[in-house]
């Protein structure tokens, strides 16, 4: 699969893989002109990447082939034993949770996860987590808090599920307690926007210590479909929405809401697992480092002041 923006991308890799097939076939030596064109596709990648509209990080963002939280947990913790349950409804499997290694450093990773597949979506609700997935969460950070463990979370979800019986189960009390709870926890916290973090259902588990986003992550109070919707009353306005949104990792970072930006591989983490979740782990492993250095009064006091010291507002009499 490939995006839109792509074409120009996809065209010169086809036109590579027919002439490495050709030399197959035929016995034919390309090595030279493959050579030309990998360096030409390796410049087109960076140029494209670099220049994304924020509709077209919304697309990356979104990728399909993206890797997801499980993803990341397999490539960089070890030891990994997950928990389930929110000991109240069910165990909601839009929210994973468990103690893995870090290097050498126990922790508690909790994370939203999607589906591969139709199959794997209706498990996993599209990413979309219930009440009992954050309640989940919840229960796992206080079981780390307990122990002294420090905390991980992965975002990557559309939102917190909009359904009839979450509503009856208090998806929006399940939320605002996790803020509350989160801004209150006595090991540090760090969070990784892996994907798509939206609305509440993203904050309710990024109350943290520090923001990381990878690349072309995006991370906004709406997604750009149902701002446009609201705003213009039309979802075809998205592309308008999405630059006023300013929902991409440099916008964030520039606005203090995002600590840190991940690099990805040339042409998104989609592209290449292995070099995406080493760059993430390492920057993990540096902010935990960091983190645990601080007492847990400064601690507190440094994610208090963070938080009051994002956005601004005008008095008018």
């Amino acid at each position: 699969m490939h995006l839109d923006f792509e074409s120009d991308i996809v065209e010169i890799q086809t036109q590579i893989d027919k002439l490495l097939d050709l030399a197959d076939r035929k016995g034919i030596d390309v090595s030279d002109e493959v050579s030309v064109l990998r360096t030409k596709l390796r410049e087109l990648k960076r140029q494209t990447y670099d220049n994304l509209k924020p509709i077209e990080q919304v697309q990356v963002a979104r990728h399909p082939r993206r890797p997801y939280t499980l993803d990341y947990v397999e490539r960089v913790f070890t030891d990994w034993v997950e928990l389930h349950g929110d000991r109240n409804f069910r165990d909601d499997e839009a929210i994973v949770g468990g103690w893995a290694r870090l290097g050498a450093r126990s922790v508690m990773v909790i994370g939203q996860q999607k589906g591969r597949d139709m199959k794997q979506n209706l498990r996993r609700n599209f990413g979309m987590p219930h009440p009992e997935g954050y309640r989940k969460a919840l229960r796992l950070m206080r079981q780390a808090e307990k122990f002294g463990r420090p905390v991980i979370t992965f975002i990557d979800t559309p939102g917190a599920y909009p359904g009839l019986g979450a509503e009856e189960r208090g998806i929006g009390e399940a939320i605002a307690l996790n803020l509350r709870e989160m801004a209150r926890l006595r090991v540090p916290v760090v969070s990784a926007v892996i994907g798509e973090g939206m609305s509440g259902g993203a904050l309710g588990i990024g109350v943290t210590d520090r923001i990381l986003m990878l690349e072309h992550a995006i991370y906004s109070v709406i997604s750009p479909e149902g701002c446009a919707a609201i705003l213009w009353r039309s979802a075809e306005h998205k592309e308008k929405a999405a630059e006023a949104l300013k929902l991409t990792a440099r916008d964030l970072l520039r606005l203090g809401v995002c600590d840190e930006i991940v690099p990805e591989p040339e042409g998104g983490a989609h592209v290449d697992w292995d070099l995406a979740a080493s760059h993430l782990g390492s920057a993990l492993v540096r902010n935990v480092a960091e983190l645990e250095r601080l007492s847990v009064d400064e601690l507190r006091q440094r994610r208090w002041a963070k938080y009051e010291a994002i956005g601004a507002w005008r008095e008018v009499g």
